[in-house]
């Protein structure tokens, strides 16, 4: 199954409009990256528009930690992911995507970065919250 993101060619009744022009390379699209919990870090690197190349985090072990309150960075791991606000199915299938909370070793975090879109996991340590538990 291909994925096109061109016009689509309907009206709004339904039906078909006639087609003006064929399908252009530049409107092909990918399917999404799902980025899942593992014991090892895999990406995958695509070819995309204009010959640049975009990594893609496919499993995910560790996360680039901040703690806002002593502005230090660290790598930690991945315990779980507690919820996810725009799908609460990819927070039970462990899927992790921008501004998921996921448990890590040093407590509960929220992702910053886009996994599927940036290669890496980059995550904010939540105040107020009890560590690792």
């Amino acid at each position: 199954m291909g994925f096109y993101q061109g016009p689509d060619n309907k009206k709004i009744t339904g039906g078909l409009k006639g087609k003006h022009r064929d399908k252009r390379k530049y409107e092909i699209g990918s399917p999404p990256t799902f980025t899942t919990l593992s014991t090892e870090e895999i990406r995958i690197k695509d070819r995309v528009l204009g010959g640049n190349f975009k990594i893609r985090l496919k499993y995910a072990s560790i996360a680039n930690l901040t703690d806002p309150s002593t502005n230090s960075s660290k790598k930690v791991k991945i315990l779980e992911v507690v919820e996810t606000p725009a799908n609460k199915e990819l927070a039970r299938r462990g899927i992790i995507v921008k501004g998921a909370k996921i448990r890590t070793e040093a407590g509960l975090a929220i992702v910053t970065s886009r996994p599927g879109q940036d290669g890496v996991i980059n995550a904010v340590l939540l105040k107020n919250e009890p560590q690792g538990a």
